[in-house]
């Protein structure tokens, strides 16, 4: 016998022997009808009522059982091979009783590996005694064989109304069980396709549209405070935008943006500014201990040659020594301990306020991941949004987000730097990121953390639009 199978979960589809076999329309209604009758012997009589719409009354004539006979031998020599015989075939003939004596019927005998509609009930129907795993592989396995609307070349017919009105509870039961086996094991990501999929086929179902926004809820609760992720396998690091406090990271090293003369004071003779992020870095890792902070920064400074000394009479609060812009200082932090990448990327004018542009920040960043890479000792590296408090880079918050991560991806193709790099927005800092356009940039991105060519709009706008310094206070929350 040839190798049969059918799929009406969807356009119908006959394949026999491997091949698609190409049906006429009418010849797949009477396929398609005799579908319908699940194994039953459909009289001839009601094959021409229901496939040409012609009721017929008495005994049915000649000319039209001639027509009937006609889409049988084309369905016939689709679905058996030559020779088969009236006991082996597929689509059988027989006699059937009628009010008009005995008449013609034909039946159409399949299992469930050769017709989609038995194997997806017998699944259905298997899951529903079965443990949850092997339940969500059966279900799984069941839903891939819907393709779409059942039996659509016959959708309005009133004789394929109850199989499609069945098929359809049953393929919505399936969804949801699935749905609540996903989530019961604790894989909501798995149930929301499904669901997403179940509400495509219901858009009007209060109930289902319901489901899908709380499995999306559930979703983005298991993120918490991660706004984007994205992994680059090619580099063995991850990029992390997130909600909250930078000095919660505590199992992550810091990175502290610093004016060219690295000041500290908060207080009395105030040079920065006590909520910035140096101020909290006092504060919160140091106890205020200005002076532990101070030695630290000196002890770090001592390899690095100042470009200039101020005199007291022009600077008559704070530092005076000036470093390059780009100096990164690594420090040691007490209690709960990692490190703090001090980082000057601003000049610190005689006013006391603190000038930077996109050249200082982008120089400044290369700099830090290169002593990253080498002080760092693999750990993740939590980093403010740089350049957009009080010594405000002008760029936008989204530009300054894609030179972090663009300057970052690229310190990795030289080498190891971090296994996860964290920027780390404040609530506040929120409300003027638009993180639509800074995923769409994430996603373009390869795997080695190579920009298509599309990509390089959100990192170079700003030569176009953007004025090349921008001053403020020194101190960058």
């Amino acid at each position: 016998m040839a190798c049969i199978h059918i799929s009406v979960l969807g356009n119908t589809v006959v394949r026999r022997d491997g091949e698609d076999i190409r049906l006429t329309p009418l010849t797949t209604r009477l396929l398609l009808r005799l579908v319908t009758a699940e194994g039953e012997a459909v009289p001839c009589g009601d094959l021409y009522t229901d496939l040409w719409g012609e009721p017929v009354r008495g005994r049915i004539s000649r000319p039209h059982r001639t027509e009937v006979q006609k889409r049988v031998l084309e369905l016939r020599r689709a679905l058996d091979s030559a020779g088969a015989s009236d006991s082996t075939s597929v689509l059988r003939t027989e006699q059937a009783l009628s009010g008009q004596g005995r008449d013609s019927a034909y039946r159409l005998v399949l299992n469930p590996d050769q017709i989609d509609v038995l194997e997806f009930t017998g699944l259905f129907n298997q899951a529903a005694h079965a443990a949850p795993a092997t339940a969500t592989v059966l279900l799984t396995k069941s839903l891939g064989l819907w393709r779409g609307r059942p039996l659509a070349e016959v959708a309005d017919a009133v004789f394929a109304g109850p199989l499609i009105r069945r098929l359809t509870t049953t393929y919505e039961s399936v969804c949801a069980e699935l749905i609540a086996l996903h989530t019961d094991s604790g894989r909501p990501e798995l149930a929301l396709p499904v669901a997403e999929r179940l509400v495509a086929g219901r858009p009007d179902d209060p109930e289902a549209l319901a489901a899908l926004t709380k499995l999306r809820a559930q979703l983005r609760e298991r993120h918490g405070a991660e706004l984007l992720r994205r992994e680059f396998p090619a580099l063995r690091t991850s990029l992390v935008v997130k909600r909250g406090d930078l000095f919660e990271e505590t199992d992550a090293n810091l990175v502290a943006g610093f004016g060219d003369t690295f000041d500290t004071a908060t207080e009395r003779d105030a040079i920065i500014s006590r909520e910035s992020v140096q101020g909290q870095l006092l504060h919160r890792r140091y106890g205020g201990d200005r002076t532990l902070l101070d030695r630290e920064l000196r002890s770090g400074l001592r390899a690095v040659t100042p470009v200039g000394r101020e005199s007291a009479r022009d600077k008559p609060k704070g530092k005076r020594l000036r470093y390059p812009i780009g100096t990164v200082v690594p420090l040691a932090l007490p209690e709960p301990g990692g490190r703090a990448f001090a980082v000057a990327y601003s000049h610190q004018g005689l006013d006391l306020v603190a000038r930077s542009d996109p050249e200082d920040l982008g120089g400044s960043l290369e700099r830090l991941w290169e002593s990253v890479a080498v002080h760092g000792l693999l750990r993740p590296v939590a980093i403010p949004l740089v350049g957009a408090g009080l010594a405000r880079v002008a760029l936008r918050a989204e530009q300054v987000i894609v030179m972090i991560v663009e300057s970052f991806l690229r310190a990795c193709r030289q080498g190891p730097v971090s296994p996860e790099l964290r920027i780390v927005l404040r609530p506040q800092d929120l409300r003027g990121v638009r993180l639509s356009e800074v995923a769409q940039y994430v996603e373009a991105l390869t795997g080695d953390g190579r920009h298509l060519d599309g990509g390089r709009a959100a990192r170079d706008d700003w030569r176009e639009d953007q004025p090349t310094a921008a001053s403020g206070s020194i101190g960058d929350p």
